[in-house]
């Protein structure tokens, strides 16, 4: 892997991992085109996408500065301290760290149960990503249509917590994606757009963070000396990309509708499925 090439895939990971069309899919398709899928050993990719999270990771935390620190500090004080207060008149911040811990047990658990299948060639499947593109794209498409958009971040409870949480797990699927997902969930549930991706924003960090350490961790027995640039400049990469879309999609969110992901998460499904079709790429 070059130089620039570390670079593009940092991008699209950046790029990619915060609007709702797939980092994975698009990390896939440049993976398999450049030829760094190894189909004898797929978890080296797996790894390789988990550790760049963590530039995507370091986008949050930084976006999110003034949330990361507030959020922490009002739980423990709240809950831990002798100022301890009942769920029910606890400020929003320690309400939140709350509902970050019930929306991140479901992917723990289920990201344990199944990792040996994340990590298989099955998730680098382009039939499986593509179908999962078109499938999630009509399902963002129909909560669009029946969401009521009338609930903000500060009126979201612990069922809405856990259901955005079971609905991060369907990102362990290739093509799903973790914003797309929990976007779609917040909505069904009559979160705001934004309000939706704020929490789908937040609810993210500590699976981030647990995934990208734990692939680093495994993977230190297939990085030499080279890797280490190339997974360093894909990390910074993929930090200043994702902070970027980070700033747009909020912004895009608050006077438009996902429809634009919609088509696009559409086109392209049905544009993998035509070149795998014509053995384009495999």
């Amino acid at each position: 892997m070059s130089i620039i090439v570390a670079i593009i895939l940092g991008l699209l990971q950046g790029l990619s991992e915060f609007i709702p069309i797939s980092s994975t899919a698009h990390l896939t398709i440049a993976g398999k085109l450049f030829g760094l899928i190894d189909p004898n050993h797929p978890e080296q990719w797996t790894s390789f996408i988990a550790v760049i999270q963590l530039g995507t990771l370091v986008a949050v935390l930084l976006y999110f500065s003034k949330e990361i620190r507030e959020i922490p500090s009002a739980f423990f004080r709240e809950n831990l301290s002798s100022a301890r207060k009942p769920l029910q008149v606890q400020s929003l911040n320690s309400r939140m760290g709350w509902f970050i811990i019930i929306g991140t047990i479901p992917i723990v658990t289920i990201g344990l149960v199944l990792k040996k299948v994340i990590e298989s060639n099955i998730t680098k499947d382009l039939l499986v990503i593509a179908i999962a593109l078109i499938a999630l794209a009509l399902i963002l498409a129909l909560a669009e249509k029946i969401a009521k958009f009338n609930k903000e971040i500060d009126n979201v409870n612990w069922k809405d917590a856990l259901i955005v949480g079971l609905a991060q797990c369907l990102a362990l699927f290739p093509g799903a994606s973790r914003s797309g997902t929990t976007l779609t969930a917040g909505l069904f549930l009559g979160m705001k757009r934004e309000s939706a991706a704020r929490f789908s924003f937040l609810l993210s960090i500590p699976a981030v963070l647990a995934s990208g350490l734990l692939e680093f961790y495994q993977s230190l027995e297939y990085i030499n000396g080279s890797d280490i640039v190339n997974i360093i400049v894909a990390t910074v990469a993929a930090a200043i990309s994702g902070y970027a879309s980070i700033a747009f999609l909020l912004r895009f969110l608050r006077t438009r509708s996902t429809l634009l992901f919609v088509l696009y998460r559409i086109l392209l499904g049905v544009s993998i499925i035509v070149m795998v079709w014509m053995d384009f790429i495999k």
